[in-house]
């Protein structure tokens, strides 16, 4: 499982590096590496055999609808395999790049069954976001009900 978040960079050819709490996730017998795309102005990242689960289930759903297709379209289209290279790092192509705004300083946030790759300055908005989310009732019965 990814867990915890951590402050990185990345370079100028679009390499970061991933941790090795999140390495170890990453390797298989059969491949080394991610599967990379995205979301929410951010990257998602998984491992190819929790990527195999997700398509397994995005297929199984009934539903039909246009804004299905359209994820289907962008989430699934817009995918890349990123190996990682002897140095324990991964390529993300300039168009992933250019969508989550990656530039120099990112963030990589572990959640269960991949890990996010933020912009830093994405990542502080969106932790900005949940703060003012919490200050409604509501949200917070939600959380409340994790038994947090």
């Amino acid at each position: 499982m990814f867990r915890g978040s951590s402050y990185h960079t990345i370079d100028d050819k679009g390499r970061i590096v991933v941790p090795s709490r999140f390495r170890v996730l990453a390797r298989s017998e059969e491949a080394d590496g991610l599967m990379v795309s995205r979301m929410d102005s951010c990257l998602l990242a998984y491992p190819f055999a929790e990527w195999r689960r997700l398509e397994e289930r995005i297929l199984q759903l009934a539903e039909k609808s246009d804004t299905m297709r359209r994820f289907r379209r962008i989430f699934i289209g817009g995918a890349h395999e990123c190996g990682c290279d002897k140095q324990d790092r991964i390529l993300i192509p300039p168009v992933l790049r250019q969508y989550a705004g990656l530039v120099k300083e990112i963030v990589l946030v572990g959640v269960l069954d991949h890990f996010e790759i933020w912009s830093r300055e994405n990542f502080e908005n969106e932790s900005l976001m949940l703060e003012a989310e919490l200050k409604n009732p509501e949200a917070r019965n939600e959380i409340a009900k994790l038994g947090i």
